[in-house]
């Protein structure tokens, strides 16, 4: 069975265990020990921070002890990281995208320059001391660095616009607000940047930035434009890409996220088959694209679940009693 390390694990509970589904032996890391994650792994480790000395060379010991062939980050706090330091987690396969695009991605400014480079439509974006003479408001104040919508400010005129960026507590910019309806594209890339499918879905409710209540939706549109974007790039491995379909019929990209998205169980119940593709790339493989092979219309609504533990015999946290999910009622 082919090995995977999950780093940043955290409460991605519904991806290491969608990998073991397809036959994976998944051992989860993090800084955190109450991650629930981590109990849900076959096994698992307790790490440094990832800005601390020695975490490259903790995941290297972990990649030989447990023979590991695929590192997934579910976070973007280590992509750096894995993209420069590769030699170092050998063989092991992170599945990340090459640096330079893991720069980018993770500074939503080179993001926006990015795409223009490679020819991808994208809302007008500039850094605060680089603002045109003249403005069509609103605009957003978008922190340069961040996840799950925080710090991110609409300006509704020149005012409002020096309030939040006299207060904003981060570096930010300052972005065109795209009027038309937002959708998320769950693409996945062989590493050769080749996209293998690309599952559309749209933003019915999101809740701290990641969606909570979505729907698949076979638009070919919004599928030639993900496996576009994400060969442009290119991306390696997962990613989502957020746009919004303009009054035009343009697709104006914000933002790309090269791990796997919150909402990762719709595209997966779905039927992508990514965990599959994911460990067909660590053996060596080379699968064809299936450029819209899911089933369309499946929603997903999401709730919070648990895990309880207890301190065991060494010390360390097992669990306790872990109940599943009320069952769903018969109709």
């Amino acid at each position: 069975m082919t090995v995977v390390l999950f780093t940043c694990a955290g409460q991605r509970v519904d991806i290491v265990t969608a990998f073991a589904r397809a036959g994976a032996t998944t051992v989860a890391v993090d800084v955190n020990p109450l991650a629930p994650a981590l109990y849900h792994a076959d096994r698992h480790a307790i790490v440094p921070r990832v800005d601390e000395p020695g975490y490259a060379e903790v995941l290297a010991e972990l990649v030989r002890e447990h023979d590991v062939r695929l590192i997934v980050p579910l976070t973007d706090l280590d992509q750096h990281l894995l993209a420069s330091r590769s030699h170092e987690i050998a063989p092991a396969v992170p599945l990340v995208p090459d640096l330079e695009v893991v720069e980018a991605t993770t500074d939503k400014f080179r993001a926006h320059t990015l795409f223009e480079e490679r020819g991808i439509d994208t809302p007008p974006t500039w850094l605060p001391d680089a603002l045109p003479a003249k403005l069509d408001y609103p605009v957003l104040v978008k922190a340069r660095r961040g996840f799950g919508s925080r710090h991110i400010f609409r300006a509704e005129g020149p005012a409002e616009l020096e309030f939040f960026l006299a207060h904003t507590p981060v570096d930010s910019m300052v972005q065109a607000v795209c009027h038309g309806a937002e959708f998320s594209i769950d693409v996945f890339c062989d590493l050769e940047g080749r996209c293998l499918n690309a599952i559309p879905r749209t933003m019915i409710e999101s809740k701290g930035g990641e969606s909570i209540k979505g729907m698949t939706v076979k638009d070919w549109d919004l599928i030639e434009h993900g496996r576009v974007v994400a060969e442009a790039l290119p991306l390696k491995g997962p990613a989502t890409i957020q746009c919004f379909r303009e009054a035009d019929g343009s697709h104006r990209v914000t933002d790309v996220n090269a791990r796997f998205g919150g909402a990762f169980p719709l595209p997966h119940a779905a039927g992508s088959g990514y965990p599959e593709l994911a460990l067909a790339l660590a053996r060596g493989e080379r699968p064809e694209p299936r450029l819209g092979e899911f089933q369309e219309g499946i929603l997903m609504t999401r709730f919070f679940s648990h895990l309880t533990l207890v301190p065991g015999d060494d010390g360390s946290l097992v669990p306790f009693a872990e109940e599943l999910p009320e069952p769903i009622a018969e109709t």
